[in-house]
């Protein structure tokens, strides 16, 4: 299996090269050079796998034997999943009028991203070991990000991480989940100032590109295409635990409401569909639209401000940061790391301030011609505006639909679901559900219906308070205020820019040199 840009200018990479990369060389995002269809015969096959059945048959399509052999595949993805909660790693709870919610959110830190993410980081340490080599991951959060990235490479022998988080503007678990990690290989700062703000000293320090190269720096940024091969397994899993019967021809259709802010399930949903699986899309944002306005009017441009909402982690399209971050990538592209096989052009973490991954739907839905998709991209980045040609347009509108969800709706939803049900929603959680309710007005859904549900309400207390519910923390969270934590601060009167290299160069150090790239 090789990878393509998006922009097609890149050499083809291998598995390896993709997983090590964020944006190609060229600008683009690496993508299958071609899609296996899955017949009727191997869907029927997978539809009784667990969960975690259905990443190890995803991922064998898209790893090569070569690359991760298949015993081998299998006990990463067994040990990526070792502590979530359940078993079963995801759940679907059946409630009242045809609603089915896909509860993602069982790992450690209580979010979807812990599952493509813990396999991530189980692909980057079998690479890193097999060559005796070191990276040092930098990222930069607001939330749930950090924790799940800290989480996902706590404890790993060759990988260090580096989380910078905007003191006072997470919540106080988030908070809490990244600063009681105490890990020798865990260093997390807390900055006095915004998420925006501290994005400055991880783009100061991998715009130069001799020190990103000496110390092997990368970060694990929502367009890796490793967390959206994870993420498709949610698609299938619904399917399957939605699906009345196999046994009709064709195999009937289940409807995915997917709430997206960066659009990574979105596009994990669309390849499933090119492969073969009988979904219907349903993009749920909140009021921060640029996807549903993309879907509905074909008009893929940046608002002129971001609107805060309840569905904080869906709050997204802030265009200069993240443009700049692309020009970096683009400058710094090509260049080789710690000798494995693949060009590791730095991935910076600014990318889910735009929904970017939409690149790769433009070029899946534009019969993977890479010359338009580089022009459209190329524009949008110039003027961060974008008119659809109409028949890319129309393709978009046949394979999703999309709803933009209010605040006043999220709390009904949460209250709604909550009174029927006694089953409490997080806010984006609430994103899809509340598409449910528009559709259903109490009635069955015409074809089975399966929401995604990427956090738990217990994250989200405020929400919940301000929906006119109980919050209901577990255990594990409340834990968190008698642990010890370690933070080491960025005031304002500080070079944060210095502390951030001094502390790469000290995780160097004591690699003894390991983490230096080889000179082959």
């Amino acid at each position: 299996m090789w990878y393509v840009s998006t922009r097609g200018m890149a050499p083809r990479v291998d598995f390896e090269g993709a997983l090590f990369s964020g944006y190609a060389p060229d600008g683009g995002l690496f993508m299958p050079e071609e899609l296996p269809h899955l017949d009727r015969e191997t869907l029927r096959a997978w539809s009784t796998l667990s969960y975690p059945g259905l990443v190890k048959e995803l991922c064998a399509l898209f790893i090569g034997p070569e690359l991760i052999p298949r015993d081998d595949l299998h006990d990463l993805i067994d040990r990526a999943f070792r502590r979530f909660r359940l078993r079963e790693v995801v759940r679907l709870a059946r409630l009242r009028d045809g609603l089915n919610v896909l509860e993602l959110w069982h790992g450690v830190t209580y979010a979807f991203k812990d599952l493509s993410l813990c396999c991530t980081a189980q692909f980057l340490q079998y690479f890193l070991e097999k060559r005796d080599k070191h990276v040092t991951v930098i990222v930069g959060t607001s939330g749930d990000t950090g924790s799940a990235a800290i989480e996902s490479v706590q404890g790993a022998k060759n990988v260090d991480i580096i989380v910078l988080l905007p003191k006072g503007h997470c919540s106080k678990i988030q908070e809490l989940q990244m600063t009681t990690v105490l890990k020798e290989n865990v260093h997390v700062f807390g900055v006095e100032g915004t998420s925006d703000e501290l994005d400055e000293p991880i783009k100061a320090v991998f715009a130069d590109a001799a020190f990103a190269r000496q110390h092997n720096l990368m970060s694990l940024n929502s367009i890796n295409w490793a967390r959206v091969l994870v993420q498709m397994a949610h698609h299938f899993y619904a399917y399957f635990q939605c699906v009345a019967s196999l046994d009709t021809h064709p195999l009937p259709p289940v409807e995915v409401v997917v709430p997206t802010g960066a659009a990574g399930n979105v596009t994990a949903g669309c390849i499933a569909q090119k492969m073969g699986l009988p979904i219907r899309l349903v993009v749920a944002v909140n009021r921060n639209d640029i996807i549903h306005r993309a879907v509905q009017q074909g008009d893929f441009s940046l608002s002129a401000a971001v609107t805060p909402t309840l569905a904080s982690a869906m709050d997204i399209q802030v265009g200069q940061p993240t443009e700049r971050g692309r020009s970096l990538a683009r400058l710094l592209g090509g260049w080789s790391c710690t000798g494995l096989r693949s060009t590791w052009p730095p991935g910076l973490c600014l990318s889910a301030q735009v929904p970017y991954n939409m690149e790769r739907i433009f070029w899946l839905l534009s019969g993977s011609d890479s010359q338009v998709t580089r022009a459209l991209m190329e524009q949008f980045e110039k003027t961060q505006g974008l008119k659809l040609p109409k028949e890319l347009h129309s393709k978009l509108s046949e394979a999703v639909t999309s709803e933009s969800v209010s605040d006043a709706a999220i709390t009904q939803t949460m209250r709604r679901c909550w009174d029927e049900n006694r089953y409490l929603l997080c806010p984006h959680s609430a994103v899809a559900v509340s598409c449910h309710y528009r559709q259903t007005a109490g009635q069955q859904p015409s074809i089975p219906r399966c929401c995604l549900a990427p956090a738990s309400a217990a994250k989200f207390p405020e929400a919940v308070l301000a929906a006119g519910l109980s919050p209901e923390t577990p255990a594990e969270i409340l834990a968190l205020e008698h642990k010890e934590t370690r933070c080491t601060m960025m005031r304002r009167e500080d070079d944060w820019t210095l502390m951030l290299r001094a502390t790469v160069e000290d995780i160097s150090r004591r690699w003894g040199g390991h983490s230096l790239p080889a000179s082959q």
